[in-house]
């Protein structure tokens, strides 16, 4: 892209963007406003860029945060000064834990225009605390080609910074003077005249970040070979190469002999065929007393963050086994503080040097199996025979009747629970995408359509709440490009609040937790110009899902009854595993 040399603003934002474009940017994603004008106009006319125009800030977030999590590089966001950044926190937030790059870019006054009541101008000094990466102010623009350097440099650092050592969101603040609009400025003009932009641009290119990598000996391989009686667990996961990610475990797996359990938001169960020691349904196993006591292991190997099931969690954090979590970040990813060894590798940078040989069949694993298949059985006779519309089948549906690769982003609170105990495995190949840094139900549709942007027919599976707590992503439908199905469970208000004992103590729960909000969602999808369908029967929905269409965004809604539904998981979650046979011997490992 040439520079814009109508002004030295325009100077400035184009050599910042065209060294973003040369480092690999595809994507902005621009909120309106005066201060940030530089920055809209710079990106607005680069050719590679497509930049994307957002009225509400946090949704506009939100939406690159989608973007960047599907796209696995960094996506950029730009503001105007004031609250508008204030707006971006959220998704910043979930950014930092969830570990997406971002490159968030906040326009401010210059330093003349702050704390002497200019108007539009708060401290945007490390606006996001410790969230970012890296946070820096950039100098005010200037002609001088120091500066110019100095700009370019710092955006290679800036985009070096979200990727490495570990993803996530970092954040400039770009101070500007006046004109903000492309007012001609004979000054920049002249410098056109000798400006080398080859010769300037001539180092700037896509970096090779450095990659995991771990020594052999530096793996507890033989302790780990030593003791038949051990679990890989493998938690949320939206890696960028999903068949390789799977790969490696199945391989850490079969020269353990380790079975893997693999929580709902990992896309393990949708690569059955990679992994035949893949166990999915130990939430509903371990609430068989009997057997949560046979199943104890005596080493975890975790992968990645810990799985949603608070049932897993008990259980673990009761026995305290050894644990090593594998996972190239580097942080403490044990909120059970047990007696765990972390090792900041990825499991795809540990899969070659695994030997190829495996163990026989031990008891534990059997035991393991046994207890999966029969649960399993059970859930796909009891949901068989359901022909109410029970929520909970929702998610049971859609991992049977999915098309196959299917991007499907799942939201917090309840559905990410569905599809924890109900997702069954298969080879599908669909990955699922959620908000799990934060657990926060805000942005998730933005979340989800930025996910969608310019992929294969997407889904998401919401609640009420949440998609009501994020409706002004309707108004990314006339930037977006692709298609979105919304499988919306409304049962007006909050269901996971009916699993806690808050439940039982009404006033309050009703009004301050449940908090039923009885909208026609038929009305509002009509005031967005989206497509709405009340689904009254599965056959209706099984039919809507395959094939899915191709463009535009709709909606499938389901009415369902809270507090009827929340009674059925109480009564049924822990009778899928009590008919197991528990006569099988106990071993002694």
């Amino acid at each position: 892209m040439p520079i814009d040399f109508t002004n030295i603003n325009l100077v400035w934002t184009s050599i910042l963007v065209e060294t973003l474009s040369r480092l690999g940017l595809t994507t902005a994603i621009i909120c309106p406003g005066s201060r940030s004008a530089p920055l809209a106009i710079a990106f607005a006319q680069h050719p590679k860029i497509e930049a994307i125009p957002v009225l509400d800030e946090r949704s506009a977030a939100f939406f690159a945060l989608g973007l960047a999590r599907r796209l696995h590089r960094p996506v950029v966001l730009v503001c105007t000064s004031g609250t508008a950044g204030a707006n971006f926190l959220p998704a910043v937030i979930e950014a930092r834990i969830s570990r997406v790059p971002l490159v968030v870019l906040t326009a401010d006054r210059p330093p003349e225009l702050r704390d002497c009541n200019a108007g539009q101008a708060i401290d945007q000094q490390k606006l996001y605390g410790a969230f970012p990466n890296w946070y820096a102010e950039l100098a005010i623009p200037a002609l001088d080609p120091t500066l110019l350097a100095y700009g370019r440099q710092t955006m290679i650092q800036a985009w070096t910074r979200s990727q490495f050592p570990v993803a996530g969101p970092v954040h400039l603040n770009c101070p500007f003077r006046e004109p903000l609009a492309p007012q001609p400025d004979p000054q920049a003009q002249a410098l056109a005249l000798t400006f080398r932009s080859e010769e300037f641009f001539a180092a700037v290119q896509p970096l090779p970040l450095p990659q995991g990598a771990i020594a052999a000996q530096s793996l507890p391989l033989a302790e780990w070979q030593s003791i038949p009686a051990g679990l890989i667990i493998a938690g949320p996961a939206q890696p960028a190469d999903p068949e390789g990610y799977g790969q490696a475990i199945a391989q850490l797996s079969r020269c353990l002999g380790y079975p893997v359990l693999a929580e709902g938001l990992s896309p393990l169960r949708n690569w059955q065929d990679h992994l035949p020691n893949l166990i999915t349904t130990y939430d509903l196993v371990l609430r068989n007393a009997t057997l949560a006591q046979k199943l104890v292991p005596q080493v975890v190997i975790r992968i990645g963050e810990m799985p949603t099931s608070k049932q897993l969690r008990t259980w673990l954090a009761t026995h305290q086994p050894r644990q090593w979590i594998l996972d190239p970040a580097g942080v403490n990813l044990d909120p059970l503080h047990g007696p765990t060894i972390h090792i900041p590798v990825a499991v795809e940078a540990i899969a070659a040097l695994l030997p190829k040989t495996a163990p026989p069949p031990s008891p534990y694993r059997h035991l393991w199996h046994t207890a999966d298949t029969q649960t399993r059985a059970a859930i796909q006779h009891t949901m068989t025979q359901c022909d109410r519309l029970l929520e909970s089948k929702v998610a049971w549906i859609l991992a049977h009747h999915l098309p196959a690769h299917t991007p499907l982003f799942i939201c917090n609170s309840t559905p990410i629970r569905d599809v924890e105990f109900f997702w069954m495995p298969g080879n599908s190949r669909i990955q699922p995408y959620c908000n799990r840094g934060a657990n926060g139900i805000d942005g998730s549709l933005s979340t989800a359509i930025g996910m969608a942007h310019h992929q294969a027919p997407a889904v998401m599976l919401a609640g009420d709440l949440a998609l009501l707590h994020d409706t002004n992503g309707f108004l990314l439908r006339q930037h977006f490009v692709g298609h979105l199905t919304i499988v919306l469970i409304n049962n007006n208000g909050g269901g996971i609040f009916e699993m806690l004992p808050i439940a039982r103590f009404d006033p309050p729960f009703e009004e301050f937790f449940a908090i039923p909000q009885t909208i026609n969602f038929a009305q509002l999808c009509q005031t967005y110009g989206v497509q709405h369908e009340q689904i009254h029967d599965w056959a209706t929905f099984i039919a809507r899902l395959n094939p899915l269409p191709t463009t535009g965004i709709r909606v499938l809604e389901f009415q369902s009854d809270r507090k009827a539904d929340a009674q059925w998981r109480q009564n049924n979650l822990g009778t899928f595993a009590a008919n197991i046979d528990i006569a099988l011997p106990l071993y002694d490992y």
